[in-house]
C-alpha cells in the first residue's frame, strides 16, 4: 500500500514532458536548412521580396473614429483614430505561398472576420495615421517573411552537409558491421565449447 503511494506522489512530481515517451525515429541529421522546403516556394518568395513595393499592397478599407488619451480639445472634436482592415483573401492575392500560410499567425490577425486589422492614433491627422497603419503591415508582412524563408543556402554549404550525410552514413554502416561480427564471433564461440 505504501509502495502504491509512493509511486502515485513521484510520477506526479515529475514533469508532464519527462513523462511522454520520447519519439525513438531517426532524424535526418544532416540536412541544409532549406531542403525541407518546395524550391519553387522558395524562389516565388525570395523572387517577391527582392522586387516588393508598398504600392502593390492593397489599400484595404479603412474607417476613422474619436481617438483616446491625452490632445485636449483637438481629441474631443476630430476622428483621427484610424482603423485599416484587410481581409486575408484580398491580401493573399499579392503574397507569395510561404506567406500566406502564416497570415492568420499575426498578431493583428482578427478572426472574427477572418482579416488583419490595425489601428493608429498617434498622430493627429487622419492621413498620418492612414499611412502609419500601410506602414505597420508592411513591417508586419517584413517580419513574416524573415520568420517562415530562409535564406539561401550556398554551394559550398550544401556540399558541406553532403559530405556530413555521406560520412555518417559510412560510420554507422561501418559500426553495424563491427557489431554484426562480434556477434557472429560469439555464435562461433558458442558452437566450439
Amino acid at each position: 500500500m505504501l509502495r502504491a503511494i509512493y509511486t502515485r506522489l513521484s510520477l506526479a512530481l515529475v514533469p508532464r514532458h519527462l513523462d511522454r515517451t520520447p519519439w525513438l525515429g531517426r532524424s535526418i541529421q544532416y540536412q541544409a536548412y532549406d531542403a525541407a522546403f518546395d524550391q519553387g516556394d522558395l524562389t516565388e518568395a525570395r523572387k517577391w521580396h527582392a522586387s516588393f513595393n508598398e504600392d502593390s499592397l492593397p489599400n484595404g478599407q479603412t474607417s476613422y473614429s474619436r481617438s483616446s488619451g491625452p490632445g485636449g480639445q483637438h481629441v474631443n472634436k476630430t476622428e483621427s483614430k484610424a482603423t485599416t482592415v484587410w481581409s486575408v483573401e484580398e491580401l493573399s492575392r499579392s503574397l507569395p505561398k510561404l506567406i500566406r500560410s502564416s497570415l492568420r499567425s499575426s498578431k493583428y490577425y482578427s478572426k472574427r472576420n477572418d482579416s488583419i486589422t490595425i489601428q493608429a492614433q498617434t498622430q493627429r491627422s487622419r492621413s498620418a495615421n492612414t499611412e502609419e497603419n500601410h506602414l505597420k503591415l508592411v513591417e508586419e508582412l517584413r517580419k513574416i517573411y524573415k520568420e517562415k524563408v530562409p535564406g539561401s543556402t550556398s554551394n559550398e554549404t550544401v556540399k558541406k552537409y553532403e559530405a556530413l550525410e555521406k560520412s555518417s552514413r559510412e560510420s554507422r554502416l561501418r559500426s553495424k558491421k563491427q557489431q554484426g561480427l562480434k556477434k557472429a564471433f560469439r555464435k562461433g564461440m558458442g558452437q566450439d565449447e
